[in-house]
Protein backbone atom coordinates (compact mmCIF):
# COMPACT_ATOMS: atom_id res chain seq x y z
CA UNK A 1 0.00 0.00 0.00
CA UNK A 2 1.51 3.31 -1.09
CA UNK A 3 1.93 5.97 1.59
CA UNK A 4 1.41 3.29 4.21
CA UNK A 5 0.71 4.77 7.65
CA UNK A 6 2.93 3.80 10.57
CA UNK A 7 1.12 5.72 13.32
CA UNK A 8 0.85 2.89 15.85
CA UNK A 9 3.14 -0.14 16.19
CA UNK A 10 2.02 -2.53 18.92
CA UNK A 11 4.25 -5.18 20.45
CA UNK A 12 2.50 -8.56 20.66
CA UNK A 13 4.15 -11.55 22.38
CA UNK A 14 4.70 -14.29 19.82
CA UNK A 15 4.13 -16.94 22.47
CA UNK A 16 0.54 -16.11 23.41
CA UNK A 17 -2.29 -17.40 21.24
CA UNK A 18 -4.86 -15.11 22.85
CA UNK A 19 -2.81 -11.97 22.18
CA UNK A 20 -2.10 -13.06 18.61
CA UNK A 21 -5.82 -13.56 18.03
CA UNK A 22 -6.79 -10.25 19.60
CA UNK A 23 -4.27 -8.40 17.42
CA UNK A 24 -6.31 -9.31 14.34
CA UNK A 25 -9.02 -6.90 15.42
CA UNK A 26 -6.96 -3.99 16.74
CA UNK A 27 -6.86 -0.72 14.74
CA UNK A 28 -3.06 -0.56 14.62
CA UNK A 29 -0.95 0.16 11.56
CA UNK A 30 1.95 -2.13 12.49
CA UNK A 31 2.16 -5.28 14.60
CA UNK A 32 5.54 -6.04 16.15
CA UNK A 33 5.35 -9.77 16.82
CA UNK A 34 7.90 -10.23 19.57
CA UNK A 35 10.14 -13.24 20.16
CA UNK A 36 12.52 -11.24 22.35
CA UNK A 37 11.65 -9.26 25.49
CA UNK A 38 7.97 -10.26 25.65
CA UNK A 39 8.76 -13.99 25.70
CA UNK A 40 10.20 -15.81 28.71
CA UNK A 41 13.40 -17.81 28.11
CA UNK A 42 11.68 -21.17 28.59
CA UNK A 43 8.99 -20.24 26.04
CA UNK A 44 11.19 -18.86 23.27
CA UNK A 45 11.56 -22.05 21.24
CA UNK A 46 7.86 -22.90 21.32
CA UNK A 47 7.00 -19.29 20.46
CA UNK A 48 8.49 -19.72 16.99
CA UNK A 49 5.95 -22.41 16.12
CA UNK A 50 3.08 -20.53 17.76
CA UNK A 51 3.84 -17.42 15.76
CA UNK A 52 4.42 -19.34 12.53
CA UNK A 53 0.94 -20.87 12.78
CA UNK A 54 -0.71 -17.54 13.63
CA UNK A 55 0.87 -15.79 10.66
CA UNK A 56 0.01 -18.67 8.35
CA UNK A 57 -3.62 -18.46 9.49
CA UNK A 58 -3.64 -14.78 8.49
CA UNK A 59 -6.40 -12.37 9.36
CA UNK A 60 -4.13 -9.37 10.01
CA UNK A 61 -5.39 -7.42 7.00
CA UNK A 62 -3.12 -4.75 5.59
CA UNK A 63 -1.28 -4.20 8.86
CA UNK A 64 2.48 -4.35 8.49
CA UNK A 65 3.68 -7.56 10.16
CA UNK A 66 7.19 -7.30 11.62
CA UNK A 67 8.79 -10.01 13.75
CA UNK A 68 11.39 -9.06 16.35
CA UNK A 69 13.92 -11.81 16.94
CA UNK A 70 16.43 -12.28 19.73
CA UNK A 71 19.89 -10.89 19.14
CA UNK A 72 22.21 -13.00 17.02
CA UNK A 73 24.63 -13.08 19.96
CA UNK A 74 22.08 -14.99 22.06
CA UNK A 75 21.39 -18.72 22.06
CA UNK A 76 18.07 -18.14 20.25
CA UNK A 77 18.91 -15.51 17.66
CA UNK A 78 20.11 -17.56 14.70
CA UNK A 79 17.34 -20.13 15.05
CA UNK A 80 14.84 -17.24 15.32
CA UNK A 81 16.18 -15.79 12.08
CA UNK A 82 15.87 -19.13 10.30
CA UNK A 83 12.32 -19.55 11.57
CA UNK A 84 11.25 -16.02 10.58
CA UNK A 85 12.71 -16.51 7.11
CA UNK A 86 9.95 -19.08 6.56
CA UNK A 87 7.14 -17.04 8.17
CA UNK A 88 4.46 -15.09 6.32
CA UNK A 89 5.59 -11.69 7.57
CA UNK A 90 6.65 -8.40 5.99
CA UNK A 91 9.95 -7.72 7.77
CA UNK A 92 12.30 -8.82 10.52
CA UNK A 93 13.39 -6.59 13.42
CA UNK A 94 16.90 -6.96 14.83
CA UNK A 95 17.54 -5.78 18.41
CA UNK A 96 20.55 -3.82 19.60
CA UNK A 97 22.01 -2.94 16.23
CA UNK A 98 25.43 -1.38 16.80
CA UNK A 99 26.59 -1.08 13.20
CA UNK A 100 26.21 -2.29 9.64
CA UNK A 101 28.08 -5.50 10.43
CA UNK A 102 25.10 -6.58 12.56
CA UNK A 103 22.77 -5.98 9.63
CA UNK A 104 25.12 -7.90 7.33
CA UNK A 105 25.03 -10.88 9.67
CA UNK A 106 21.22 -11.01 9.65
CA UNK A 107 21.02 -10.34 5.91
CA UNK A 108 23.13 -13.43 5.30
CA UNK A 109 20.65 -15.53 7.28
CA UNK A 110 17.47 -13.95 5.89
CA UNK A 111 18.17 -12.96 2.29
CA UNK A 112 14.70 -11.96 1.13
CA UNK A 113 12.97 -9.89 3.83
CA UNK A 114 13.39 -6.20 4.69
CA UNK A 115 15.28 -5.62 7.93
CA UNK A 116 14.35 -3.08 10.60
CA UNK A 117 16.86 -2.01 13.25
CA UNK A 118 16.27 -1.48 16.94
CA UNK A 119 18.19 1.69 17.77
CA UNK A 120 18.83 1.26 21.46
CA UNK A 121 22.57 1.38 22.14
CA UNK A 122 24.97 4.33 22.29
CA UNK A 123 27.11 2.76 19.55
CA UNK A 124 24.08 2.25 17.36
CA UNK A 125 23.01 5.88 17.74
CA UNK A 126 26.48 7.09 16.79
CA UNK A 127 26.31 4.87 13.68
CA UNK A 128 22.73 5.76 12.78
CA UNK A 129 23.53 7.26 9.37
CA UNK A 130 25.52 4.24 8.20
CA UNK A 131 22.88 1.82 9.49
CA UNK A 132 20.05 3.74 7.84
CA UNK A 133 21.86 3.66 4.49
CA UNK A 134 22.38 -0.09 4.54
CA UNK A 135 20.56 -1.45 1.45
CA UNK A 136 18.53 -3.94 3.48
CA UNK A 137 17.33 -1.53 6.16
CA UNK A 138 13.71 -0.38 5.82
CA UNK A 139 13.12 1.24 9.18
CA UNK A 140 14.29 2.25 12.65
CA UNK A 141 12.55 1.38 15.91
CA UNK A 142 13.79 3.38 18.89
CA UNK A 143 14.42 1.29 21.99
CA UNK A 144 14.28 4.12 24.48
CA UNK A 145 14.20 1.95 27.62
CA UNK A 146 17.44 0.16 26.79
CA UNK A 147 19.03 3.36 25.53
CA UNK A 148 18.18 5.23 28.74
CA UNK A 149 19.67 2.37 30.75
CA UNK A 150 22.92 2.43 28.79
CA UNK A 151 23.16 6.22 28.99
CA UNK A 152 22.35 6.19 32.70
CA UNK A 153 19.77 8.88 31.98
CA UNK A 154 16.54 9.45 33.89
CA UNK A 155 14.50 11.73 31.63
CA UNK A 156 13.08 11.73 28.12
CA UNK A 157 14.80 15.07 27.55
CA UNK A 158 18.16 13.39 28.01
CA UNK A 159 17.40 11.27 24.94
CA UNK A 160 16.67 14.23 22.66
CA UNK A 161 19.98 14.14 20.81
CA UNK A 162 19.68 10.38 20.21
CA UNK A 163 16.10 10.69 18.99
CA UNK A 164 16.94 13.53 16.62
CA UNK A 165 20.01 11.76 15.24
CA UNK A 166 17.86 8.77 14.34
CA UNK A 167 15.20 10.92 12.69
CA UNK A 168 17.88 12.77 10.72
CA UNK A 169 19.46 9.51 9.58
CA UNK A 170 16.09 8.02 8.65
CA UNK A 171 14.98 11.06 6.69
CA UNK A 172 18.31 11.25 4.85
CA UNK A 173 18.05 7.57 3.89
CA UNK A 174 14.34 7.63 3.12
CA UNK A 175 13.36 5.01 5.68
CA UNK A 176 10.72 4.85 8.44
CA UNK A 177 11.43 5.93 12.04
CA UNK A 178 9.25 4.85 14.97
CA UNK A 179 9.55 6.43 18.41
CA UNK A 180 10.05 4.34 21.55
CA UNK A 181 7.39 3.11 23.96
CA UNK A 182 5.65 5.05 26.72
CA UNK A 183 5.73 2.80 29.78
CA UNK A 184 2.86 4.26 31.83
CA UNK A 185 0.09 2.78 29.69
CA UNK A 186 -2.68 4.12 31.93
CA UNK A 187 -1.40 7.70 31.78
CA UNK A 188 -3.29 9.11 28.80
CA UNK A 189 -2.12 12.69 29.30
CA UNK A 190 1.51 11.61 29.43
CA UNK A 191 1.09 9.43 26.35
CA UNK A 192 -0.53 12.27 24.44
CA UNK A 193 2.29 14.64 25.37
CA UNK A 194 5.00 12.17 24.34
CA UNK A 195 3.21 11.31 21.08
CA UNK A 196 2.93 15.00 20.26
CA UNK A 197 6.62 15.51 20.97
CA UNK A 198 7.56 12.53 18.81
CA UNK A 199 5.32 13.69 15.98
CA UNK A 200 6.77 17.19 16.17
CA UNK A 201 10.28 15.71 16.01
CA UNK A 202 9.38 13.98 12.77
CA UNK A 203 8.78 10.37 13.78
CA UNK A 204 6.35 8.42 11.59
CA UNK A 205 4.69 6.73 14.55
CA UNK A 206 5.17 5.29 18.01
CA UNK A 207 5.73 1.83 19.39
CA UNK A 208 3.21 0.70 22.00
CA UNK A 209 3.03 -1.82 24.81
CA UNK A 210 -0.76 -1.93 25.36
CA UNK A 211 -3.89 -1.75 23.16
CA UNK A 212 -5.21 1.07 25.37
CA UNK A 213 -2.56 3.32 23.83
CA UNK A 214 -3.66 2.85 20.22
CA UNK A 215 -6.45 5.42 19.89
CA UNK A 216 -4.43 8.38 21.17
CA UNK A 217 -1.39 7.42 19.12
CA UNK A 218 -3.40 7.08 15.92
CA UNK A 219 -4.98 10.45 16.58
CA UNK A 220 -1.71 12.30 17.15
CA UNK A 221 0.24 10.74 14.30
CA UNK A 222 -2.60 10.98 11.80
CA UNK A 223 -3.52 14.18 9.93
CA UNK A 224 -6.26 16.19 11.60
CA UNK A 225 -9.39 17.39 9.83
CA UNK A 226 -7.93 20.90 9.93
CA UNK A 227 -4.67 19.73 8.32
CA UNK A 228 -6.57 17.90 5.59
CA UNK A 229 -8.72 20.94 4.90
CA UNK A 230 -5.67 23.21 4.76
CA UNK A 231 -3.88 20.81 2.41
CA UNK A 232 -6.80 20.84 0.00
CA UNK A 233 -7.04 24.62 0.06
CA UNK A 234 -3.30 25.03 -0.44
CA UNK A 235 -3.33 22.74 -3.47
CA UNK A 236 -6.35 24.50 -4.98
CA UNK A 237 -4.86 27.96 -4.42
CA UNK A 238 -1.46 26.99 -5.79
CA UNK A 239 -2.94 25.38 -8.89
CA UNK A 240 -5.03 28.50 -9.48
CA UNK A 241 -1.93 30.68 -9.09
CA UNK A 242 0.00 28.49 -11.52
CA UNK A 243 -2.78 28.79 -14.05
CA UNK A 244 -2.28 32.56 -13.89
CA UNK A 245 1.49 32.23 -14.34
CA UNK A 246 2.33 32.79 -10.66
CA UNK A 247 4.80 30.73 -8.67
CA UNK A 248 3.29 31.28 -5.23
CA UNK A 249 -0.16 31.53 -3.67
CA UNK A 250 -1.48 32.91 -0.39
CA UNK A 251 -3.66 30.88 1.99
CA UNK A 252 -4.75 32.18 5.39
CA UNK A 253 -2.29 35.05 5.04
CA UNK A 254 0.69 32.74 4.48
CA UNK A 255 2.79 32.21 1.38
CA UNK A 256 2.32 28.82 -0.28
CA UNK A 257 5.14 27.56 -2.48
CA UNK A 258 5.79 24.27 -4.22
CA UNK A 259 7.46 22.79 -1.13
CA UNK A 260 4.22 23.31 0.79
CA UNK A 261 2.30 21.54 -1.96
CA UNK A 262 4.59 18.51 -1.64
CA UNK A 263 3.69 18.36 2.05
CA UNK A 264 0.01 18.98 1.33
CA UNK A 265 -0.19 16.15 -1.17
CA UNK A 266 1.62 13.84 1.24
CA UNK A 267 -0.93 14.75 3.92
CA UNK A 268 -3.85 13.85 1.66
CA UNK A 269 -2.17 10.63 0.53
CA UNK A 270 -1.61 9.62 4.15
CA UNK A 271 -5.23 10.36 5.01
CA UNK A 272 -6.39 8.20 2.10
CA UNK A 273 -4.06 5.36 3.12
CA UNK A 274 -5.35 5.51 6.70
CA UNK A 275 -8.94 5.39 5.46
CA UNK A 276 -8.11 2.38 3.28
CA UNK A 277 -6.41 0.58 6.18
CA UNK A 278 -9.29 1.24 8.56
CA UNK A 279 -11.84 -0.27 6.17
CA UNK A 280 -10.03 -3.61 5.97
Amino acid sequence: MQNRPYRSALYIPGSKDRALEKARGLPVDVILFDLEDAVAPDAKIAARDTLHVALADGGYGQRLRIVRINGLDTEWGRADAAAVAAMDCDAILLPKVNGTEDVDALAALVPDKPIWAMMETPQGILNAAQIANHPRIAGFVLGTNDLAKDLNSRTRAALTTSLQLCVLAARAAGIVALDGVYNAFKDEDGLRAECTEGRDMGFDGKTLIHPAQVAITNEIFGPTAEEIDLARRQIAAFEAAEAEGQGVAVVDGRIVENLHIVTARATLAKAEAIAALETT
